[in-house]
């Protein structure tokens, strides 16, 4: 039986679609940082498991290698946020930005491919990006910088890995996620956010883990190179006043 590995599987999104894999009967294997949270996880999901940094190349490898083979799929749902005025950057922010969302997603994919290149009927590679590559926002220069590599890549790798496997990505805008709650845990703020949306409202973990769990399936079997907003409309329309 194949199995589909999920990076940053203990964040909002990473275990909102572990959840939603599991319940097809999809076999899973687990990749977080925090062990305390991930064994959870694994056990409530009868899920293998293996701990690591993104940050880290060696430990990444490691741990998506220990998925074994074949691999059907693979989501890196790892992402950060780093919101500063460009003169209040560091280099060291940059980096971290830069190393987790993007250099990890190509080891991630990189340490799976032979994994993904013995599913003999097709596997699936989900990545993440951010609405603010589409829609420039102040302060998002560091997070868009990388979220832009990340899209690069999607297409790099779409072209390069077809028709064996296909690569799309996901561009959610705010999402209600512990990776955000700092920026919704006012509920003023939270409301004012969720009027620049179209659709009124900030996103929630499924909304993005439901379009990736369709992603990783046989059902968007024609899709690939493709980056898809789930951002209540924010990257191409306009909120009404």
């Amino acid at each position: 039986m194949s199995t589909i590995v999920v990076v940053g599987a203990t964040g909002g999104i990473g275990a909102a679609l572990a959840r939603r894999l599991r319940e097809r009967g999809v076999q899973l294997h687990l990749v977080a940082r925090g062990r305390e949270r991930l064994v959870a996880l694994a056990e409530e999901l009868g899920a293998s498991f293996a701990t690591a940094d993104a940050g880290d190349p060696a430990m990444l490898k490691s741990a998506v290698e220990a998925a074994g083979s074949p691999l059907s799929g693979l989501a890196y749902a790892v992402g950060t946020i780093t919101l500063k005025p460009l003169a209040r950057l560091s280099v060291e922010d940059a980096e971290r930005d830069f190393r987790v969302n993007a250099l990890g997603a190509f080891l991630a994919v990189q340490a799976a491919l032979p994994a993904l290149r013995a599913h003999r009927t097709g596997a699936s590679v989900v990545l993440f990006s951010t609405v603010a590559v589409r829609r420039g926002f102040p302060m998002h220069a560091s997070i868009a910088m990388a979220k832009g590599a990340v899209e690069g890549l999607v297409r790099a790798l779409a072209a390069e890995l077809a028709p064996e496997i296909r690569v799309n990505a996901i561009a959610p805008s705010l999402t209600r996620t512990p990776l955000a709650e700092s920026l919704v845990r006012n509920p003023a703020t939270a409301e004012a956010i969720a009027r620049q949306h179209p659709l009124r409202r900030l996103g929630e973990a499924e909304d993005a883990a439901a379009l990736a769990a369709f992603l990783l399936g046989p059902e968007a079997s024609w899709i690939t190179g493709q980056v898809i907003a789930v951002d209540g409309g924010r990257g191409v329309i306009e909120a009404k006043p």
